[in-house]
């Protein structure tokens, strides 16, 4: 049976909803947009300005592995708010992070649309710049974005950056410190864990963000987003069923998974691809200080990342309680 919603909802609700709406139709629609309105335009009179862009396009073209182009004023822009209302989501301080110093944060669970880690790092919404003041945080995202026209200058604004080698390594040698490298360290593999109650996380051979924060001595900093994983109903992936095929194929093609997952719509609760209002709390965690170690053996690689893991284990472990996690619930890594 649907669940429609009420006829009479409060206008500030309604704002939530319209700008959670936008924002998920830009991330799974407007690439797609982008590419047909670039090759469109070359049909038209208006061809000049693919041209144009195209040019622009090329001179520009490594921006995105040279830091992006953050843009403070889109950052703090008031529509962040409402979509922070919506869930709502919270940023939770632990400990200090000391400015001089870079870090590599390692964002967990991904989610299926990665709204814990794009709300609390690339918007100042939930209040990172207060929290960590002189911090300024990046956060990685598939390289496919970056060769989408228009896209690309549209998500750099807020902080994106390419997931490559090359782009971390810029961010993390920077002079000065005071910058943060957020990785959803699961990727999109991980999006096939999300479904409410999962504790699950794809982690246990990802090391080259290791092998990263010891390359350039950066602290190692786990983040648990208590919440990310409840905001999509998602369909089993048994090993019989044709969409885990499918997948399988696809992410050794591509390295993408596609979650077959579903929330609720605009005018009813009972299905959509809007997220349910379900409350986040993202848990910054204390930083573990990281030798800088240029050329780092498999072993000191295996030793730190063993070490992450119970760092991030002891994270979720002290504040499941207080997020309704069962106390016989621990995180799995696979």
């Amino acid at each position: 049976m649907v669940q429609f919603a009420p006829l009479f909802v409060p206008w500030e609700r309604r704002l939530q909803t319209l700008v959670i709406l936008h924002w998920v139709f830009c991330l799974v629609f407007l690439p797609s947009v982008c590419i047909v309105v670039f090759i469109g335009l070359l049909f038209t009179r208006f061809w000049f300005f693919s041209v144009l862009y195209a040019a622009w396009w090329y001179l520009d073209r490594d921006k995105p592995w040279q830091g992006g182009r953050r843009i403070e004023a889109l950052r703090r822009w008031v529509v962040w708010k409402y979509m922070k209302h919506y869930f709502p989501i919270s940023l939770v301080k632990t400990a200090e992070l000391d400015p001089s110093q870079n870090y590599l944060a390692g964002f967990h669970p991904h989610g299926v649309l990665s709204i814990g880690s794009f709300t609390n790092l690339c918007t100042d919404s939930t209040g990172f710049t207060s929290l960590f003041p002189s911090i300024y945080p990046h956060l990685t995202t598939m390289n496919m974005f970056f060769r989408v026209p228009f896209f690309r200058d549209t998500i750099m604004t807020v902080g994106l950056i390419s997931s490559d080698k090359e782009s971390c390594s810029h961010i993390l040698s920077r002079n000065g410190g005071g910058n943060l490298l957020g990785i959803t360290v699961g990727g999109t593999k991980e999006t096939l864990n999300a479904r409410p109650g999962s504790s699950r996380l794809v982690l246990r051979n990802r090391k080259g963000f290791i092998r990263l924060a010891l390359m350039h001595g950066a602290s190692l900093v786990p983040i648990f987003s208590f919440g990310d994983n409840d905001l999509f109903d998602q369909y089993e992936n048994s090993s019989g069923f044709w969409w885990q095929w499918f997948n399988d194929k696809l992410y050794k093609m591509t390295g993408i998974n596609i979650p077959l997952f579903h929330g609720r719509g605009v005018f009813q609760y009972s299905f959509g691809l809007l997220p349910y209002r379900r409350p986040i709390t993202t848990v910054v965690g204390t930083p573990i200080e990281v030798q800088k170690t240029p050329h780092p053996s498999q072993e000191e690689v295996d030793r730190l990342h063993q070490r992450y893991l119970q760092e991030l284990s002891d994270l979720f472990e002290a504040h499941k309680l207080k997020y309704n996690v069962p106390i016989d619930q621990h995180l799995e890594f696979c």
